[in-house]
């Protein structure tokens, strides 16, 4: 499980496919009726990106001197393939900061005991737990007061551990910039030469892991 970020490319296409799906076990009666079984509580997404152009020459490449190509490549064989899991922004997607970014958001009311809570975000009433909040750092609010992190609360896994439980009623908010952890859903990736020192990736799966 590595916490390094996946490149930002410059040839990625602005078409991409997010997809969200769950697992459902259905018995159906010959009488028509179902019963179904809900297996996932929370849905794995499935990230599809295409790269209309890798440049593979010494004028785009990064501070260790890789040509986007190389990055690229260089990543999937670090991965080694679908084995191990990396970090994914989504903003490097849409080039929007506020597709990253959570303000604000209610995690909990305090109870005078409970002292965990899971930093979420909110998509339109679902509320989706977040496991990796960048640097798993966040800033935390009991009651409208700002606290401060390592002193007055730890973060793991996204769950935020005061060192005393919030007050009865108190409520508890967060602003975190959220990533998601994925993996290539394949073990294979293809790379194509179109024109002299261009290469393009039509297909780049992603699946998004629970921890």
């Amino acid at each position: 499980m590595s916490n390094i970020l996946f490149p930002d490319l410059s040839g990625l296409s602005w078409e991409y496919t997010v997809a969200p799906g769950f697992s459902t076990g259905i018995q159906q009666s010959t009488g028509g009726r179902e019963v179904r079984a809900a297996y996932w509580s929370a849905p794995i997404w499935k990230i599809s990106l295409t790269y209309n152009y890798l440049h593979d020459d010494s004028s785009h490449v990064d501070q260790n001197g890789y040509s986007e190509l190389q990055q690229l490549v260089g990543f999937f064989l670090a991965r080694q393939g679908s084995f191990d899991s990396f970090l994914l922004d989504l903003a490097q997607l849409t080039r929007k900061p506020l597709d990253s970014t959570v303000s604000g958001q209610p995690i909990g009311t305090g109870d005078g005991s409970t002292t965990s809570f899971q930093l979420v975000r909110n998509v339109a009433g679902y509320l989706e737990q977040v496991q990796n909040p960048a640097g798993q750092s966040a800033t935390v609010y009991v009651a409208g007061v700002k606290k401060t992190q390592g002193t007055d609360y730890t973060i793991a896994n996204g769950i935020v551990t005061f060192a005393v439980a919030p007050a009865n009623g108190a409520a508890i908010t967060a602003d975190f910039q959220w990533l998601w952890r994925v993996r290539f859903a394949q073990d294979s990736s293809e790379f194509d030469n179109f024109m002299y020192q261009l290469w393009e990736c039509k297909k780049v799966d992603l699946l998004s892991v629970r921890v």
